[in-house]
């Protein structure tokens, strides 16, 4: 009797460790929010009178941040179909996208009345917005060098799982932002 030959499915590793990074993300910006929210349970002053936020602008960025996960999506359709031309184009519009929304916030912390050591508001509005910056422009390195890895014509490099684990990273960055602009700029 001939064995069956069987194929077994794995995750890819690197996948594995990205979520569980990713894991580790979401407790970092858990800790966060509750500093925030504690903070703003002990002050009734909050946010404090010198504070005026962009919230119009902002709204506009959050879209242009969330468009770009759908212009993501695209590159990791792109990735799966090897149509390397096509997904340096999704992650360039896709960086494009995350450039413009970096040069919001710097225009906004440029116009702000306050400073990180003004209040606890401002303490917790730069620390909340500024890693959340950071993150943003890590994810923008991110796709830099996954466009490096594999744009060049005579790369071998697994196109879609190396795009998809950005991609997890990337969607990340805009859930965490969806839910620190509805707390920052709409929970006033």
């Amino acid at each position: 009797m001939a064995a069956a030959a069987s194929t077994v499915r794995r995750p890819s590793l690197v996948g594995v460790g990205t979520v569980v990074w990713l894991s580790s993300e979401i407790m970092f910006f858990a800790g966060l929010f509750a500093a925030y929210f504690t903070l703003r349970a002990k002050d009734a002053d909050w946010p404090p009178a010198d504070v005026e936020l962009a919230t119009g602008r902002t709204a506009l960025a959050t879209a242009v941040l969330v468009a770009s996960s759908f212009t993501m999506h695209l590159a990791v359709r792109a990735a799966e179909a090897d149509q390397r031309p096509r997904l340096v184009r999704w992650l360039v519009v896709t960086m494009a996208l995350g450039a413009v929304f970096l040069t919001n916030q710097a225009f906004e912390y440029a116009e702000l009345s306050f400073s990180i050591s003004s209040h606890a508001y401002g303490s917790m509005f730069y620390l909340l917005t500024g890693f959340h910056g950071l993150h943003v422009l890590g994810g923008l390195g991110f796709m830099g060098a996954v466009i490096a890895i594999v744009a060049g014509r005579s790369s071998r490099a697994p196109a879609g799982s190396t795009v998809a684990v950005c991609s997890y990273y990337w969607h990340f960055v805009d859930v965490v932002w969806v839910a620190m602009f509805a707390t920052v700029y709409l929970l006033r």
